[in-house]
């Protein structure tokens, strides 16, 4: 019977990283993974795989729409979907052999299977390629991460009624595409399939698309969409979804009163995601779940169960990689006995379709739920020389500072690079910046981010200079 210091189970982005410091700090550490590859859901069938597909699309469609503004011609373009699968792979693989590195280079003992607590100091694992399928530990840290929800009248079949596992392995492009649910996930990956050809309809039960975002950002990424082509059905209720023949034909309400029905090739459904909980052992030690199945922790990552910590999905709140990621570095400082600490406010939320979509800090909503009295800078895009040397113009950053000192409560972007330019506005918030001190900071021109100064200075009273 082997023995840790700490055990890892899951190797998502929480989970890798968790162990990784863990090892740092000189725990003798192990990993336990269910699926053949590392990484996680992020890696493989998630963030890495359809940023991939993104920007071969991103590709195709400015070669077919924008390259000739740029002088650059040519004939017979074509898009070859398996090669673009094929580099997606390839992507995939190399990664995962990083993290294999990574272990390695730590002596972070890896173990493939299902972990399952037998007490709170020993794990069995099921399926396990060691010579040893139970393990005692000191503590031990869940990462096992989530999967994509089914409706109960509509089961993932992975041929016509589809996850976001499925459709970022297509071998086909297909023509009429439906999408249940405008979350970040649906938008993504409509934008995806829009870009390479395929006629989408996103279908969404709230009134605004991504509903947890600024509503100023919601409505013009969904009217950019809209001039890509895809088409909306907002406030609409799916209310069941058949198989006819090679088709799908979905029924639906719009604002509960009117009847539509799509038909569609396959219908992807990106309704949410819901907790790995299940089949681990929770109850063999009584670890405390909410009725949806996350486990609940305190403000350590702790469970019930003192030496037992939960980061990453399985806890819920913003199922984000880098917010897993955060969670397993704290986790493993609180073991080691660290200081650290999480300001979940300032964990930023990014959308990668074209333009990108990032926010960190509290919404003009937020704000005004909880009374607190503020200011507006917004400045566009299309007035930056950037912008138009590049052809990219659609967007703005929107600055929100308390009206009494100034001080910066949240950023909202919508535009080129953002996923990037994100990062200078959660240090500004972290040092507890101005907007004035944005204002009057030097940009480098031409560039991006000096739409940030311009919408600090309207933040702050002063005109811009470029509008």
């Amino acid at each position: 019977m082997n023995y840790y210091d700490v055990v890892v189970i899951g190797s998502g982005p929480g989970g890798y990283i968790s162990a990784i410091r863990c090892s740092q700090l000189g725990f003798n550490t192990a990993i336990i993974e269910k699926y053949k590859d590392f990484g996680g859901t992020c890696l493989n069938v998630g963030c890495i795989p359809s940023k991939t597909l993104l920007s071969s699309a991103e590709n195709y469609h400015k070669a077919k729409n924008m390259f000739y503004n740029h002088g650059i011609q040519f004939d017979n373009l074509l898009l070859d979907i398996t090669k673009m699968m094929n580099r997606k792979k390839n992507i995939i693989n190399k990664i995962c052999e990083g993290i294999k590195y990574l272990f390695i280079k730590y002596n972070i003992k890896t173990y493939l299977g299902t972990a399952i607590f037998k007490d709170k100091n020993t794990i069995s694992i099921l399926d396990s390629d060691s010579d040893s399928n139970i393990i005692k530990f000191t503590y031990a840290i869940i990462a096992t991460g989530s999967k994509p929800m089914e409706l109960p009248f509509a089961k993932i079949d992975g041929n016509k009624i589809i996850s976001s596992t499925n459709i970022l392995s297509l071998n086909y492009i297909p023509k009429k595409l439906s999408i249940i649910g405008g979350g970040v996930i649906g938008i993504e990956l409509g934008s995806l399939y829009n870009k390479i050809g395929s006629d989408v309809t996103i279908i969404e039960y709230e009134k605004n698309i991504i509903s947890n975002l600024d509503l100023d950002l919601s409505k013009e990424l969904e009217n950019i969409l809209k001039k890509n082509g895809i088409k909306f059905y907002l406030s609409t209720k799916v209310e069941s979804i058949d198989l006819i023949k090679d088709n799908v034909k979905i029924n639906a309400k719009i604002n509960k009163n009117d009847d539509i029905n799509i038909i569609c090739d396959c219908c992807l459904l990106s309704i949410g995601r819901i907790p790995y909980t299940n089949n681990l052992g929770l109850e063999n030690i009584g670890i405390k779940k909410d009725k949806k199945g996350f486990i609940l922790v305190n403000n350590n990552l702790q469970t019930n169960i003192e030496n037992i910590y939960a980061i990453g999905d399985v806890i819920g709140g913003l199922m984000l990689a880098h917010k897993a990621e955060k969670e397993g570095i704290f986790v493993s400082d609180k073991i080691y006995g660290n200081k650290n600490i999480i300001n979940y406010n300032l964990i930023p939320s990014v959308i990668y379709t074209n333009p990108e979509v990032a926010s960190v800090g509290k919404s003009e909503k937020e704000l005004k739920d909880f009374n607190i009295k503020y200011k507006i800078g917004k400045f566009p895009i299309k007035a930056l020389g950037r912008a138009i040397s590049s052809g990219e113009i659609n967007g703005f950053i929107k600055i929100l500072s308390d009206e009494l000192t100034d001080e910066i409560l949240g950023i909202h972007m919508i535009g080129p690079r953002v996923s990037d330019i994100i990062i200078e506005a959660v240090l500004a918030m972290e040092f507890k910046a101005s907007s004035e001190d944005l204002s009057l900071i030097s940009y480098a021109h031409p560039t991006f981010t000096e739409a940030v100064k311009e919408a600090a200075l309207i933040a702050t009273g002063n005109k811009p200079i470029h509008v």
